[in-house]
């Protein structure tokens, strides 16, 4: 298959939000990010869905050895022959691809998060970089944008975390870290049960006020010069805090009914979005998710 199809494909069919930004973007843009999200899938996947943990090494530990011969310009798999084109074409920092994958590997290795440190470092590695390189796709100029990109993409991890509590739990997968759940008195069982404790109800309370914060402090740091070119950010900033606010409406009903956008309302809100900021560059209109 050809790669640039085969890339396409695996966006595509992962229904994520990520995939209707990517479709304002132009397209040699729009086809390294179609690299990049495939890359991201392919790793994921392997977290996810391979329960033997030697096997998921091994997988991760491929992907690795790929991203070593797509930087040195002799990758083999379809993904890594896509990265490779985009490669030349924007800076992209083989770094980032390993970083991504130590974040998977937090995953297969099932180490527990302790404190908000090993949360945030799991965040930076599975959200952040991506965010990093995203940027470097979309064009900057201040180096603050990093900054922006490393904070929405906590935000937007932390947003599927809260949607994914209970479904992650049954996986074996607790992300909240224990010195959380023991200031909430909230035991692993409670995630295990759907047990909606006072607790339970105090903890998620918590992490949505600090995830409604990191959606503004995102908006605070996107600089002014880059605004125009890290317009499919804030589209992708746009479908995750409408992700966001269904949460907070939702209450106890997160754990049996968590909320999801159909595909029709993300490219709903991805072309809201993109009308809003169209309007906001003749305009000067101020940045918000919230469109």
């Amino acid at each position: 298959m050809n790669p640039a199809k085969y890339c396409e494909d695996k966006a595509r069919g992962s229904g994520s939000s990520f995939f209707y930004a990517f479709l304002f973007l132009p397209e040699d843009q729009r086809r390294a990010m179609m690299a990049l999200y495939a890359f991201c899938r392919e790793v994921d996947d392997i977290a996810d869905e391979v329960s033997d943990r030697a096997v998921a090494t091994r997988k991760l530990a491929f992907w690795g050895e790929e991203i070593s011969r797509t930087f040195a310009g002799e990758p083999r798999h379809p993904v890594g022959k896509e990265l490779n084109w985009a490669r030349q074409r924007f800076p992209l920092s083989e770094e980032l691809f390993i970083e991504i994958l130590d974040g998977m590997l937090m995953d297969v290795n099932h180490k527990p998060f302790l404190k908000a440190s090993d949360l945030a470092l799991y965040c930076h590695r599975v959200a952040g970089v991506v965010g990093l390189l995203t940027i470097e796709i979309f064009g900057h100029t201040s180096r603050q944008a990093g900054d922006f990109a490393t904070t929405l993409g906590e935000a937007l991890q932390l947003t599927n975390i809260l949607r994914d509590l209970r479904e992650d739990a049954a996986r074996g997968r607790i992300y909240i870290p224990q010195e959380d759940r023991i200031r909430f008195s909230v035991a692993d069982q409670d995630f295990n049960d759907g047990t909606m404790s006072d607790g339970m109800r105090h903890l998620i309370a918590h992490y949505v006020d600090k995830v409604g914060k990191l959606y503004v402090k995102a908006i605070e740091q996107l600089p002014d010069e880059d605004r125009e070119s890290l317009r499919p950010s804030l589209l992708m900033g746009a479908i995750y805090f409408a992700h966001f606010t269904r949460l907070q409406k939702a209450g106890e009903r997160l754990w049996d009914e968590p909320p999801r956008l159909l595909p029709i309302q993300k490219i709903w809100i991805a072309w809201r979005m993109w009308r809003y900021e169209k309007r906001a560059a003749r305009k000067s209109l101020p940045v918000t998710f919230a469109i």
